[in-house]
């Protein structure tokens, strides 16, 4: 930007909207607050199952480490299918409404969980929890009574991601409406570290719930939320330019990167320009299948999948969120399983709260002002800024491969060292995710969004139902399995971690080959 034009935006008092002050308004922030939220809840709901089931549900329905497994996978694998398509749901209806009907169905779907159990009994004739409970391990009913409960929460999981699915295509595109480039990393780390708020207030509500009213209830309870959501942004979201909070200078200030960029070059009807932050370095492809004025416009899912960014994009979800999920889901069990302390006991719940006030701390100051300082102060362009930082996070999940021996001496360590992991995680991911809103214009982010989570929920589902088995299978093995001093399901848990620690290097690498410098699409 120019630096008469960033004067005018900073300090020429445009005409205000009737009934507002003088003074540039701040309401970007407070939808970012709603964003927020918004994760947060998204995250309570898939962490009552985690939280759960090892301690409560298990015992009722005798399910093993693949049984959990299957049910994870089974989400990550539907999230994925239905990922591919809610963010060109969101594109298409808008995002208020689109927003709307996501979060509807999610919390509907956290809230069918708590039927599962009334249905398992009706369908077994049993009267009863405790009756399900004294069922003989390993006999004919038992593996009923665990299939059919798997089953049904296989279901409940597919409600919970058609739902979730539209999280972060909606709040990505929000972002992108109400956020110049230099300022997104930092919004969207705000919002993103909804995941980890969520996580953190988990391991302190819900075993506590569950302990207190019943697992059921506890899916009841954090499913609601969503639903007190809906009506905050049924009144406060609207599109900037028709947001009667916003007035002009914030909506100046807002559409800055759009006042600064040069007037796209003409070229043929249907083509998608690739603009480079040199003027000079502009390349125009023939597409009959896109339509529309320079920045307007649709990008087809076909389409997506024939450009360099899309995939640069798809690697960096595809080779870290199962990182991501895996500490997510199995967390809780990890404690349990290794050290003994179970979800609802005190010193549990502590270890878990410790892990995510890191990824929430570590994740909001690092992944929002690391990028920002490279932008601002070393004055690289956003992207460049953004590699520059996700290198840096990519780094810090290396701290993973310590996470097993030094957790010999106390559970404390694996605790810090797995939050320190989440926090690289979560700050690569925020930045990543703003990496759309670089590259693509704004009516096609919430469809790359899509197809990022689509790719994610794949590896989630790797990832996840491959440790279940895995874990089963070095129980099974005991000391036959042995790997880097550990043996059994020790060994099983520092292969994982191993994976973990590479993830981020590997992908940052694929994103830098495939899109070495910042390059933009532009529909025309």
């Amino acid at each position: 930007m120019n630096k008469q034009t960033s004067s005018q935006i900073h300090s020429t008092p445009l005409p205000t909207r009737e009934g507002q002050g003088g003074g540039a308004s701040s309401f970007r922030w407070w939808l970012c607050a709603l964003l927020f939220v918004a994760t947060t809840v998204n995250y309570l709901d898939r962490q009552v199952l985690s939280l759960t089931w090892k301690d409560f549900i298990a015992p009722e329905f005798h399910w093993s480490n693949s049984d959990y497994g299957s049910i994870t996978a089974a989400f990550s694998l539907f999230y994925a299918f239905v990922s591919l398509f809610s963010g060109k749901f969101i594109d298409w209806v808008g995002t208020k409404r689109g927003y709307l009907i996501a979060i509807f169905v999610w919390s509907l779907g956290a809230c069918l969980h708590a039927s599962c159990g009334w249905l398992t009994m009706h369908i077994h004739g049993l009267a009863s929890a405790d009756a399900l409970r004294a069922v003989e391990q390993g006999s004919a009913l038992a593996l009923a009574i665990s299939s059919t409960s798997v089953w049904l929460f296989m279901v409940c999981r597919m409600v919970l991601a058609i739902g979730e699915s539209g999280n972060f295509p909606a709040a990505i595109k929000v972002t992108a409406e109400y956020f110049p480039k230099k300022d997104r990393a930092l919004a969207t780390s705000i919002f993103n570290s909804g995941a980890s708020v969520g996580a953190l207030v988990a391991p302190v509500t819900i075993p506590f719930l569950a302990s207190a009213y019943g697992w059921e209830m506890a899916f009841i309870i954090i499913g609601a939320l969503g639903f007190l959501w809906m009506g905050f942004w049924q009144f406060l979201y609207e599109k900037p330019e028709q947001n009667k909070h916003v007035n002009q200078l914030e909506l100046a200030y807002i559409n800055q990167d759009e006042a600064d960029s040069p007037p796209a070059l003409p070229c043929r009807e249907g083509a998608v320009t690739f603009a480079d932050s040199s003027p000079s370095s502009t390349q125009t492809h023939s597409t009959p299948s896109l339509q529309g004025r320079a920045g307007g416009g649709s990008l087809s899912l076909i389409k997506c999948f024939t450009l360099r960014h899309t995939w640069s994009y798809i690697c960096g979800k595809f080779f870290t969120d199962g990182v991501w999920w895996f500490l997510l889901f199995w967390a809780p069990a990890y404690f349990s399983d290794q050290y003994g302390y179970r979800s609802d006991s005190s010193m549990g719940a502590m270890l878990l709260f410790t892990v995510y006030l890191i990824v929430t701390v570590v994740s909001i100051a690092a992944g929002g002002y690391l990028p920002k300082f490279f932008i601002e102060r070393r004055g690289m362009e956003a992207y460049a800024g953004r590699l520059r930082a996700m290198l840096l996070f990519a780094f810090l999940p290396i701290f993973a491969l310590f996470a097993q021996p030094l957790g010999q001496y106390s559970a404390w360590w694996p605790a810090i060292i797995i939050g320190l992991a989440g926090a690289g995680h979560q700050s690569w991911s925020a930045n990543l995710y703003s990496t759309v809103g670089d590259m693509f214009p704004k009516s096609a982010i919430a469809t790359i969004t899509g197809i990022g989570t689509m790719t994610g929920g794949i590896a989630s589902f790797l990832v996840n139902k491959g440790a279940g088995v895995f874990f089963d299978y070095a129980e099974a093995q005991g000391d036959a399995l042995y790997f880097l001093g550990f043996s059994g399901k020790e060994a099983a848990y520092m292969v994982v971690f191993c994976y973990c620690a590479v993830a981020y290097l590997i992908a940052w690498a694929c994103m830098k080959t495939l899109v070495p410098h910042y390059k933009k699409v532009e529909l025309t």
